[in-house]
């Protein structure tokens, strides 16, 4: 079919719909799109993102119609066009389709990757019937084939070599106190200018909070959305985020970022919401899916009701065919194009219902992202439940997929706090829980090990508080969790009690040791290693202020700490010697001991572990006999301090026992110097203190 002209300014033909968005070809811009049940579509072509008579080019003909999909070619037009698309008709001979679409609101693309917003743009407008082309969002399109890598690539980490850090792009650098210039705090640029304080730190991937380009305004009144767990679009990069406020500076910028973070060693994992957005229920706005094919999109009953799995309004109807390309073609990008290691999916469980709503056994959502070969290096992680009661720990369709331990989370929580019948399962959580995963399972690092994430407290306010504190939030405390497994230790809030410090102090040293030597995964969050405190507020999602952010004015007590996560984190590593081909190699210490070994069970004394309900203590012993090495550690939740005895070395062992972890010393004795540890035959009875625990090695290194 021949080109013909639609005015003096645009020459349009019938284009094609093998590549859904905007693809920039020879001589213009294809643009394609999924509207089943429109009639009449167009496609708005803006000057620039304040222009309210944007040039509309409508679409009726069979022409520009394959079955599902619109499509149209436009000649002359290129990188940096602004567009978006606008039904004005719908179907009205087949089966209520005209209750798949919203008439006449201006829409974003789906798959546009750079969103725009106008000054005078108005979220409520989306939901009412009032014209909304002056302040409706607009997509753009962009050319990402033009960015530079250079000889940029991915270190592509391990899992059993992986520390992740899960941090807030805005938070890590917004204060003040970080020293970034004001124009870049709080940036993807800002972030790179504390690159050497993550590389110091030792964790080897962040975890970016969502950065998919969301409505700050999705929110109660007055408050603004400072999580991003409201995705407006799944191809187009947070622009707040960006210095660079040009067509393709949050793209460009963003990948800086990556860049810059591949260079030092650090992978780039992606806090992605694949199981609602931000247009909610019936009461919210329509800017992208609903007004293409609502029913399509989002998991609904027959009188239109919004199933509601996610707590946010809406589900992702992520089960049907439509839905599942477009989080595949999402993840691909961002894989290929924007390079990021892997994602971390926010209540993936979501992702295991089909369009009713009921848990299929083996999701093709699910199996699609297991399976596609393109993603196949990349770090699949999911949060494994959802708001709707699912929880599959254990149970994620796939074999690739890693999940979120929050058994980990609340286990190890529980005992060290010193409740009564928690020693059991702490245990099994230490050993990469087995009770959930497979003992035989090939690969060990399913778990993801956590005490704090973005949802919660954090871990200072773990043992600070044992209520939370969201009276902020507005929302008169009916938002975020109650069972916290916390605890204030005989104070709620900040005090100046010296002895009370220190206790909650050494609460925090010993939940970092766990996480960090358990078997599996560690992660933890922004801020943690420093004591960042949220006072109290267990569900931040709406605190864009200094209660979220970073603040880089570290007192004794948190550079201590500090000192103490960063010791634990290199210790995960430690440099020995084969017994057998006598060469030096740098091995995970703990992990591989627990992972190599038979275990023994010990209490106060060797071989007698104490595994009944009112127990609070226990030591493991274990050798790996392909480095002769033996690891003991003795945790002690009581209250009180125990006196241990040390188990027996092999009769034939010439090697003492060395402290290697003590966390109720103080710096720089909390973790000793491998050149200076102190030596302890076996046998020898030894003093913990309350709420501690000691990290013996033998031989010293």
């Amino acid at each position: 079919m021949g080109d013909f002209s639609l005015s003096q300014q645009y020459i349009i033909s019938q284009g094609h719909c093998q590549k859904l968005g905007a693809t920039i070809e020879d001589g213009g811009v294809n643009f394609a799109v999924y509207c089943p049940a429109a009639s009449v579509i167009e496609l708005l072509l803006f000057k620039d993102v304040d222009d309210p008579d944007p040039t509309v080019i409508s679409l009726s003909s069979p022409l520009y119609r394959s079955v599902y999909y619109w499509h149209v070619f436009v000649r002359g037009i290129k990188a940096g066009q602004i567009y978006a698309w606008r039904v004005r008709e719908a179907m009205r001979n087949y089966k209520s389709l005209t209750r798949h679409v919203e008439i006449g609101k201006v829409l974003i693309d789906p798959y546009g990757k750079r969103v725009l917003f106008p000054k005078d743009y108005k979220r409520h407008q989306g939901n009412d019937e009032a014209e909304n082309v002056r302040c409706a969002a607009r997509s753009v399109v962009v050319d990402t084939s033009t960015y530079d890598w250079g000889i940029e690539c991915s270190p592509r980490h391990p899992l059993n070599k992986t520390v992740i850090y899960e941090m807030h792009v805005k938070g890590f650098t917004a204060d003040p106190s970080s020293g970034v210039a004001d124009e870049l705090r709080g940036t993807y640029r800002g972030l790179i200018e504390k690159i050497p304080y993550l590389v110091d730190l030792g964790v080897t991937a962040v975890e970016l909070l969502p950065i998919y380009q969301f409505d700050k305004y999705d929110a109660l009144p007055g408050k603004q959305n400072y999580w991003g767990y409201c995705p407006m679009s799944f191809f187009a990069v947070h622009e707040a985020y960006s210095s660079d406020k040009s067509i393709m500076g949050p793209l460009d910028e963003f990948r800086d970022m990556v860049k810059a973070l591949h260079r030092n060693g650090i992978e780039v994992i992606l806090d992605v919401v694949y199981n609602h957005t931000s247009e909610g229920d019936a009461n919210g706005p329509c800017y992208c899916f609903k007004g293409y094919d609502k029913r399509s999109y989002y998991i609904m009953n027959d009188a239109g009701d919004y199933y509601n799995y996610s707590g946010c309004g809406n589900t992702l109807n992520a089960n049907n065919a439509v839905v599942r390309a477009l989080i595949l073609e999402s993840l691909i990008f961002w894989k290929e194009e924007m390079h990021v290691d892997g994602f971390r999916f926010d209540l993936a469980s979501i992702l295991a219902r089909d369009p009713t709503g009921m848990p299929l056994p083996n999701a093709p959502a699910l199996l699609d992202i297991d399976n596609n070969v393109r993603l196949a290096d990349a770090k699949i992680i999911a949060e494994p439940w959802d708001a709707g009661g699912l929880y599959q720990l254990g149970n994620i369709a796939g074999s690739k997929w890693r999940e979120w331990n929050g058994q980990f989370r609340d286990d190890v929580r529980s005992f060290i706090r010193g409740d009564n019948g928690a020693l059991k399962k702490f245990v099994l959580r230490l050993i990469g829980s087995p009770d959930i995963y497979n003992e035989r399972e090939i690969d060990p690092q399913k778990s993801i090990n956590f005490i704090t994430c973005h949802d919660g407290f954090t871990l200072h306010d773990l043992v600070t508080y044992a209520y939370k504190h969201n009276a902020d939030n507005g929302e008169m405390g009916r938002d975020g969790n109650d069972n916290n497994y916390s605890a204030n230790y005989g104070y709620e809030g900040e005090t100046s009690d010296t002895k009370l410090n220190s206790l909650r102090l050494r609460q925090c040293k010993n939940m970092i040791a766990l996480t960090v030597l358990s078997m599996g995964t560690p992660m933890l969050l922004m801020g943690d290693e420093v004591l960042r405190t949220q006072k109290g507020n267990n569900n931040a999602y709406c605190q864009d202020n200094e209660l979220s952010y970073m603040n880089w004015n570290f007192t004794p007590e948190q550079q201590e700490m500090l000192s103490f996560t960063r010791q634990m984190i290199r210790r995960r590593t430690i440099r020995v010697r084969s017994s057998t081909t006598h060469r030096r190699r740098n091995v995970n210490m703990l992990d591989k001991v627990l992972r190599n070994t038979k275990l023994q069970w010990h209490g106060v004394k060797p071989f007698q572990p104490d595994w009944s309900d009112l127990s609070h203590s226990i030591g493991l012993m274990a050798y790996w006999g392909l480095y002769s090495i033996y690891a003991y550690i003795f945790v002690n939740a009581y209250w009180e301090d125990l006196e241990i005895e040390l188990p027996p070395l092999p009769r034939n062992a010439k090697h003492h026992w060395y402290l290697l972890v003590n966390t109720a010393e103080s710096y720089p004795n909390d973790v000793v110097n491998v050149f200076a540890m102190p030596r302890y035959n076996a046998g020898t009875i030894m003093k913990v203190q309350s709420r501690s625990l000691l990290i013996l090695i033998s031989p010293a290194f």
